[in-house]
């Protein structure tokens, strides 16, 4: 059974806490100049997708794609890096790796499609949680500042709770990647592969 280990969450939480002062924002020219440059680079990938067809084309249509939306939201976070932008380029990242990983699935069939799809959602799942996690104990750090020592113990007791809902949220898209991988099984034999899951991931 995994369990939470609150020295590490701890120290997690103390390198998001030890994040620098916010830096300046680009200039408009320079803003500009990068989000041209997101875009043309887009079409260019784009375009050599064309040749290719079938499902190997919608693979490169979606790295394509998730390339640039990662592109566009690390940019936005350069430009005004915020708890919340850092944030949304952590979800965007997550998404884009998993459009990619869901299409990879389409040459699989039956279970090992439907394991591949459960383990591609897992993974995005745990990144969001994760992002999720980070963005809560920044917010609460951040509230701290303004206030008392007594305040900066309840920060920390947030964060850590931000962390524990995330390993909850993992362990239960890890479970559900377990539990499909049980259906190439039949009879008593899935029965065992379940039960074993749920103590596993403690459902």
């Amino acid at each position: 059974m995994n369990t939470i280990k609150i020295n590490a969450i701890a120290l997690a939480v103390s390198l998001v806490f030890s994040t620098g002062a916010k830096a300046q924002n680009m200039s408009k020219d320079a803003y500009k100049a990068s989000k041209d440059k997101i875009s043309a680079e887009y079409k260019l990938a784009k375009a050599s997708c064309s040749p290719l067809s079938g499902n190997a084309r919608d693979i490169c249509k979606a790295e394509a794609k998730g390339r640039d939306n990662v592109a566009l939201a690390e940019l936005e976070l350069r430009n005004e890096p915020t708890a919340e932008n850092h944030y949304k380029a952590s979800v965007v990242k997550a998404e884009a790796v998993f459009a990619v990983a869901n299409e990879r699935c389409d040459d699989k069939a039956g279970n090992a499609k439907d394991v591949c799809v459960k383990e591609a959602k897992a993974a995005e799942i745990g990144a969001k949680a994760d992002a999720t996690a980070q963005m809560k104990a920044l917010d609460a750090n951040a509230a701290a500042y303004e206030k008392s020592a007594m305040a900066n113990d309840k920060a920390t007791e947030q964060a850590v709770d931000a962390y524990k809902k995330a390993n909850a949220d993992k362990l239960a898209a890890q479970y559900q990647v377990a539990k499909e991988k049980c259906d190439a099984y039949t009879g008593n034999t899935q029965d065992v592969c379940v039960k074993e899951a749920k103590v596993r991931f403690s459902q």
